[in-house]
């Protein structure tokens, strides 16, 4: 539907048949590819955007534009955005349906060690007691499973650096209560 060319170093997304990407919908589209056309990631190491916070997403945008979060294929994207555009398709995702991945809900005991975990962390001072996010906070709740600990491990390595905070909190927490805490979110 959509093919990236580049002009100048920059990326045009140009449907099909030639004619470029105008509305934020058109714009969107492209993140279809990746991020799933009913909101499921193809991958089960790209996270759901369907239903994520508006404002996080934005970050995330404007941190990949920058250079700031690393992606090969999200950052070469992102550069095409101007503010505007990624404030838009931040909202447009915001307002989509959270897609239902049908992971399954962690066990009493796992569930029990999680939410202990959190506590301990911190983790619903910023990300809320059912973990689903708030303005520029993400929400966990329902998160693909394998995008957890990926994103979990790539704090922990410093990986991903544009969130330093979220670097230490990784760090000072057990490899087997950050497991917990991958079940029991994605199972939310």
């Amino acid at each position: 539907m959509f093919a990236k060319l580049a002009i100048s170093g920059a990326l045009v997304l140009l449907f099909a048949g030639g004619a470029r990407a105008e509305t934020i919908a058109e714009k969107a589209q492209v993140c279809a590819g990746c991020h799933g056309e009913n909101g499921k990631p193809v991958d089960k190491t790209i996270p759901t955007i369907w239903g994520q916070q508006a404002g996080y997403l934005y970050i995330q945008l404007r941190d990949f534009k920058r250079g700031d979060r690393k992606s090969e294929i999200m950052q070469p994207i992102a550069s095409t955005f101007e503010r505007d555009d990624m404030l838009a398709i931040a909202e447009y995702f915001s307002q989509k349906p959270w897609p239902d991945l049908g992971q399954p809900r962690a066990s009493k005991e796992v569930a029990e060690k999680a939410i202990n975990a959190s506590r301990s962390v911190g983790c619903p001072a910023c990300h809320l007691d059912r973990f689903q996010g708030d303005g520029t906070v993400p929400r966990l709740a329902g998160m693909g499973r394998d995008y957890l600990a990926k994103t979990i491990a790539d704090f922990r390595t410093r990986a991903r650096a544009n969130n330093p905070g979220m670097s230490d909190l990784m760090l000072a927490t057990s490899p087997d209560d950050l497991a917990a805490l991958v079940d029991y979110l994605a199972g939310l």
